[in-house]
C-alpha cells in the first residue's frame, strides 16, 4: 500500500471522526417552537379539531367536541379526581373526563433534590397543555356522544390510587350510559374500561376513539439524535414522524391496524394501546397550525348497541418513564406489541440494546453507573482482545521499523517510485501492515457510538452520579478550566467549558498516540498531532459517562500495547531496545 493510499484512509477516518463527533457543535438542534397562547388553544374551549379519520359511514368531523365546557353550569362544574399513585399524582378533570394533569413523582428536573418533580400532563389552563382523552362518538349526531349537556363524570370516589379501581359513569341524552373503570398500577399504566349500556329504545351505533395532545414542542437537548414526537407501533411496524415532518405535511394517516400509539420526549413517554380485542382502528398523527398543537389519535370501528344491550372496550394508558425493563414487561405482561421500541436504540439496536441492558445489569450489581461503564469497557476490551492484540504486533513492528523507513527516505527520497518500492519491500520481508495503527480505532467507533446513543437515551442513566464533582453522567463534565475548575465565579460560555475529564481523555490520547509508529507522510503526522486536541474540546460537551469511557479505553490500550512492545523488545520512545 502507497503512502497516498495510506494517507487517504488516515484522512477519511479523521475527517469521519470529525463529522460525527462535530456534527452536534456545527448544526444545533432546532429552536423550540413558539407556544400558542392558552386563549387560542382548542378555540379557547380545549376541544377544537380532534378525532379526523375516514369510516365506513364516512368521514368523520373535523370537530367532534360538542359544546365546551365553558357553557356549563357553575353545578355542573366536577371536583377533578384526584390520582395518588405509588409513582404518579396528579387528578382527572371529571367534567370532560381528560386525564390531563399527571406528575411523575419519581423523577426531578434536576439533580438537585429540593427540584420541582417531572410534570407530564397539563390541564388547558396551563401554559403547555397535555392530556390524553377516551370516548366515543355517536354516528347518529356525528358528535360526542358525551358533552357539556350530559353534566359531566359522577363517582363516589374522591381518589384513584394504586391497585383501587374507581367507577365513572354519565349517561347520554339519548339514553346511553357509560360505566368507566380506572385503575392505575404501582408504576405508571393506567387502564381505562368502557361499558356503554343502552337503557333507549333504539339501537345506537358508535365508534370509540382516543388521543393525546399537547401545544409544544419540549426544549431538551439531543433532540437530533433521538426521535421525539409522534410513535406507534402498528402492525408490528414502528411508525416514527417528528415534530418537523408534521408541520410541514400536518398529517399522517394508518388505516386498519393494531398496537399503540403515542407521544415520545427523550425519556418520558405518553401512549395509547387499545387491548387485541378491541379490533383494528384507524391511527392519524395530527398538526393544527392555527393552533400549534400536535396530535394523535385512533378511532375504533363501528359498534352497535340495541335497546338494553352492552358493549365493553378496554385501553391502557402509559403515562411515565422509559425505563427498558418495565416497557419490556408491560410488552410481556398485558401483550403490548414491540413497546420497547418506544426507546429510540437507533439503527446500531443490535449493539445499543444489548449493551444498555448490560449497563443497566452491572449498575444495579456494583450500585454505580460509573462503575458499570469502567466494567463494560473491560468486557469489551476483552472481547477484542484478539484482534487488537494482532494490530498492535504490527504497530509495534512499524515502531521498530522507523530508523530503517528514515534511510530509506534518506536514501530515495527523491525518486519516490523507488523508494515506495523499497518500502514495499521492508514491508514485506519484516511482516508488518502501516495501516494497522487504524484497526484499534476502527474497533472502538462502533461501541463508542452505541454507548453514545445509550447515554442519552437511558433513563436509567438520568442523573446517575459517578464519584467527585460529576453528579450526573448523562451529562457533560461541570468544571472547565476557564474558571479554574470552581475556584473562580464564572459561568464561562459553551464553547469554553472544557472540564477535567476532557482534558484527562485528551492526555491519555496524546501518550497512547506516543506508543504509535509515527506516520510517514508530514501531513498525516500534522493530523495526528492535532487530534487528541481536536477531540479534547470535540468532548468537552459530549456526556460525562462517554468521556470516561473513552478516556478508560485508552488507559487500557496503553497498558496492552505497552506490554506488547516490552515483550516485542521495541522502546517506547522508538526503534528496538540496546
Amino acid at each position: 500500500m502507497d503512502d497516498q493510499t495510506t494517507k487517504n484512509i488516515v484522512l477519511a477516518i479523521a475527517l469521519s471522526l470529525l463529522v460525527l463527533l462535530g456534527w452536534p457543535m456545527l448544526f444545533p438542534p432546532p429552536e423550540q417552537a413558539p407556544t400558542t397562547p392558552v386563549s387560542q388553544i382548542d378555540g379557547g374551549t380545549g376541544d377544537g379539531p380532534g378525532i379526523t379519520a375516514t369510516t365506513a359511514n364516512g368521514t368523520v368531523p373535523t370537530d367532534i367536541s360538542g359544546a365546551g365546557p365553558e357553557n356549563l353550569s357553575v353545578e355542573n362544574i366536577r371536583r377533578p379526581l384526584a390520582i395518588e399513585g405509588d409513582h404518579v399524582s396528579g387528578s382527572i378533570n371529571l367534567t370532560d373526563g381528560r386525564i390531563d394533569n399527571v406528575i411523575l413523582t419519581s423523577y426531578r428536573e434536576t439533580v438537585e433534590p429540593d427540584s420541582d418533580p417531572i410534570t407530564m400532563f397539563s390541564p388547558r389552563d396551563s401554559e403547555n397543555p397535555y392530556f390524553a382523552e377516551i370516548g366515543w362518538l355517536d354516528l347518529a349526531s356525528n358528535s360526542r356522544l358525551l358533552n357539556a349537556e350530559t353534566g359531566g363524570w359522577t363517582t363516589p370516589a374522591e381518589t384513584l390510587k394504586t391497585g383501587e379501581p374507581v367507577v365513572l359513569t354519565q349517561t347520554s341524552a339519548s339514553g346511553l350510559t357509560v360505566e368507566r373503570i380506572i385503575s392505575v398500577d404501582d408504576d405508571y399504566m393506567f387502564t381505562i374500561t368502557d361499558r356503554v349500556t343502552n337503557q333507549g329504545n333504539s339501537t345506537a351505533t358508535l365508534q370509540p376513539f382516543g388521543r393525546i395532545s399537547r401545544t409544544h414542542i419540549p426544549d431538551e437537548k439531543g433532540n437530533y439524535i433521538r426521535h421525539v414526537g409522534p410513535i406507534s407501533v402498528l402492525n408490528e411496524t414502528l411508525e416514527e414522524n417528528d415534530y418537523k415532518d408534521l408541520q410541514k405535511d400536518g398529517r399522517f394517516s394508518f388505516e386498519d391496524t393494531q398496537g399503540w400509539l403515542g407521544i415520545t420526549d427523550i425519556y418520558w413517554l405518553s401512549a395509547i394501546a387499545p387491548t387485541h380485542d378491541f379490533g383494528p382502528f384507524d391511527v392519524n398523527f395530527l398538526y393544527v397550525e392555527s393552533q400549534d398543537r400536535f396530535q394523535v389519535d385512533y378511532i375504533g370501528e363501528d359498534r352497535t348497541v340495541a335497546p338494553g344491550a352492552t358493549i365493553e372496550t378496554t385501553v391502557h394508558l402509559f403515562v411515565g418513564a422509559k425505563e427498558i425493563n418495565l416497557l419490556k414487561n408491560y410488552q410481556e405482561t398485558l401483550d403490548i406489541e414491540r413497546f420497547d421500541m418506544a426507546i429510540d436504540f437507533g439503527w446500531f439496536f443490535f449493539l445499543t440494546k444489548p449493551l444498555q441492558l448490560v449497563i443497566i445489569y452491572f449498575a444495579q450489581l456494583l450500585g454505580n453507573f460509573g462503575l458499570a461503564i469502567l466494567l463494560v469497557t473491560v468486557i469489551i476490551k476483552l472481547a477484542f482482545f484478539p484482534l487488537a492484540n494482532k494490530s498492535y504486533v504490527s504497530m509495534s513492528k512499524m515502531k521498530a521499523l522507523q530508523p530503517k523507513i528514515a534511510e530509506l527516505r534518506e536514501k530515495y527520497g527523491e525518486d519516490k517510485q523507488r523508494m515506495q518500492t523499497e518500502l514495499m519491500a521492508l514491508y514485506k520481508r519484516e511482516k508488518a501492515n502501516p495501516v494497522a495503527g487504524c484497526l484499534p480505532i476502527a474497533l472502538q467507533i462502533p461501541v463508542f457510538f452505541a454507548l453514545y446513543k445509550v447515554l442519552f437515551i437511558s433513563i436509567e442513566m438520568r442523573q446517575a452520579p459517578f464519584y467527585g464533582w460529576i453528579k450526573d453522567l448523562s451529562a457533560a463534565d461541570p468544571t472547565t478550566i476557564a474558571n479554574l475548575f470552581g475556584l473562580i465565579p464564572y459561568s464561562p460560555p459553551d464553547f469554553a467549558m472544557l472540564g477535567v475529564w476532557p482534558i484527562i481523555m485528551g492526555i491519555t490520547m496524546f501518550l497512547q498516540q506516543k506508543l504509535n509508529p509515527a506516520p510517514p507522510d508530514p501531513v498525516q503526522a500534522k493530523i495526528f498531532m492535532f487530534m487528541p486536541i481536536m477531540f479534547t474540546f470535540f468532548l468537552a460537551g459530549f456526556p460525562a459517562g462517554l468521556v470516561i469511557y473513552w478516556s478508560w479505553n485508552n488507559l487500557l490500550s496503553m497498558s496492552q500495547q505497552y506490554v506488547i512492545m516490552r515483550r516485542m523488545g521495541v522502546a517506547v520512545g522508538g526503534g528496538k531496545k540496546s
